[in-house]
């Protein structure tokens, strides 16, 4: 009798448990919404419509890229957090969207504590571009241009927060200048700005940016990774400038609504890694001059966690106020 409720025991559990793995997966021809909160044609948005595309011939499914500008990300990352929280509503964003809290006087949510995680995908270092009428060419040329002449030289931001903020905050700290700041509603705006003279200097993800250096549009300063870029060799990078410790860059990844199901949270992750290595094997990742990044959930909560409290350190630092 014991025996025969142990096995009854046993095969509700496993019974239970395929079920639970069944609810995970998604319907044949289901429809997913990707929201990016940035306006199209920047980093984020290029990513996003190359996982998304990938997964979506995996998975046999739907993957809808929308981009939600406004408000420096949070009108699509507040999108994201009020849908039902059933999978079918992603935000795929870059590490703007962890500085929420720390760049916005009255955020609409928290980052860490508001959001289902659900993969880190990639990374891609900084370029630094300037107007193209402008004589200087290299970094010392520039830093030094806009100490003597400060009226004369802003840069773009294109989010609160995001990886171009900070590093133009590194440039203003190690360089030692007064740099003027306007904010912009994403990449594309600020870039043709840069390219018309209106704004003089943009730091951003090179994915964004590679376009418009390689047509002369505008131009190449530096990189900031530790290395050389592959997608752009020509371009030397701040340490080789003289500034060894100018190294940073952007990440991108995907989050969903808060109290969405444990087990579809591990399909989405599973099949975005997967994503993410056949991306890598087919050199889409290196076009764009992504560097691609596999995690678990708990792996990409982590580092969230640990590059909050080390940027929020930066921005202290820097006299940073949110608007």
């Amino acid at each position: 009798m014991t025996v025969t409720i142990k096995k009854l025991v046993g095969l509700t559990l496993l019974l239970s448990a395929s079920l639970v793995a069944a609810q995970a997966k998604y319907p044949a021809g289901a429809t997913i919404k990707m929201i990016v909160p940035f306006a199209p044609g920047g980093g984020v948005d290029s990513a996003a419509r190359l996982i998304a595309k990938q997964m979506q011939t995996n998975m046999n499914v739907s993957i809808v890229v929308e981009n939600r500008a406004g408000a420096n990300g949070s009108v699509g990352g507040k999108a994201v957090q009020t849908a039902v929280p059933d999978g079918m509503t992603l935000l795929f964003s870059a590490s703007t969207h962890a500085l929420a809290k720390q760049v916005m006087a009255n955020p609409p949510y928290d980052p860490l504590a508001d959001f289902a995680y659900v993969a880190r995908v990639g990374e891609a270092p900084l370029m630094m571009v300037i107007s193209p009428s402008l004589p200087q060419t290299k970094l010392k040329e520039v830093i030094d241009a806009a100490k003597q002449q400060p009226d004369k030289w802003t840069a773009g931001l294109p989010a609160l927060g995001a990886a171009s903020h900070l590093g133009t905050l590194m440039l203003t700290k190690q360089g030692g200048l007064n740099l003027a700041t306007v904010v912009y509603r994403g990449t594309a705006p600020a870039l043709t700005d840069v390219a018309g003279g209106h704004t003089q200097i943009l730091i951003d993800s090179i994915i964004s940016l590679q376009g418009m250096a390689k047509s002369g549009r505008v131009k190449p300063i530096i990189v900031t990774s530790a290395k050389r870029s592959s997608v752009m060799p020509n371009v030397p990078t701040a340490v080789e400038s003289g500034f060894p410790k100018f190294v940073t860059e952007s990440w991108y990844a995907i989050w969903a609504p808060k109290g969405t199901q444990e087990d579809r949270l591990q399909l989405l992750n599973k099949e975005a890694n997967e994503a993410v290595k056949q991306l890598t094997k087919s050199g889409a990742f290196d076009q764009l001059g992504i560097d691609p990044v596999t995690e678990s959930i708990d792996e990409f909560r982590k580092y969230m966690q640990s590059y909050i409290a080390e940027n929020a350190e930066l921005l202290k630092g820097a006299g940073f106020k949110p608007e």
